[in-house]
């Protein structure tokens, strides 16, 4: 819940600058609703996609407040949030909404981001049963159309120290194995690494194999530190 529309305005008019040619990669920022019209705005000519941080899983009705997925389809959303570790806090989301939630999308041509992840640290057989829970509505989904994000909740906030990057590549290992069971067309399904993600810390994560991508929280606030992090050569 960061960057009015005004704000939003001044960061991209300096984040896109600092990521000017970097074609060889894919990226995008996800903006609170009221700023969207802001990255259309600003994104439209570059190659930086846009989306939102969560939809509504029903396309209309009743549901003052809500926002739906042709909404955001029509601010030319290309990627959509649901699932986060806040919203499953703060509003009681579960898997089965979540799976709701990446149908809407989908249903409206744009790719579902999923968040999965640990509550807090613990052994590493409890953390592979708690991703299976949230991973097993998903098989049946566009494959081709969504990608997952490991974010463990001890890892993202102020004051939290990222997952060791041995860590995260036995839990991306783990998450490509439940995902292929349920689906052998997983094999290509995104999965990237969130949590106190920081520019010292991109270069040892895209070293891991199994880590497809970085989902940057609060250091990408700063235009210059998303950028530095957005640079981070990637694995051949």
């Amino acid at each position: 819940m960061n960057l009015t529309s005004s704000e939003a305005t001044t960061y991209l008019e300096s984040l896109v600058p600092l990521l000017d040619g970097l074609s060889d990669r894919q990226l995008f920022v996800l903006l609170p609703f009221p700023s969207l019209w802001v990255a259309r705005r600003f994104l439209a000519a570059t190659s930086i996609d846009w989306g939102a941080q969560d939809v509504h899983p029903d396309d209309a009705g009743a549901h003052t407040g809500d926002v739906s997925a042709p909404m955001l389809a029509d601010l030319g959303c290309r990627w959509v949030e649901v699932g986060h570790h806040e919203r499953r806090r703060d509003h009681g989301e579960t898997d089965e909404l979540i799976r709701a939630k990446v149908d809407a999308i989908q249903r409206w041509g744009m790719l579902a981001l999923v968040c999965v992840g640990e509550d807090r640290r613990l052994p590493f057989d409890e953390v592979t049963a708690a991703l299976d829970r949230q991973l097993a509505l998903l098989p049946t989904a566009d494959q081709s159309r969504f990608a997952i994000a490991y974010e463990p909740a001890w890892a993202i906030g102020v004051g939290s120290r990222p997952a060791s990057p041995s860590w995260v590549r036995r839990v991306h290992a783990a998450i490509r194995a439940l995902l292929v069971a349920g689906n052998p067309e997983a094999s290509n399904v995104p999965i990237i690494y969130g949590g106190s993600v920081g520019p010292r810390t991109a270069v040892a994560f895209l070293a891991e194999p199994g880590v497809d991508g970085l989902f940057v929280g609060r250091q990408a606030l700063d235009p210059a530190v998303f950028a530095a992090i957005a640079h981070t050569p990637i694995r051949t």
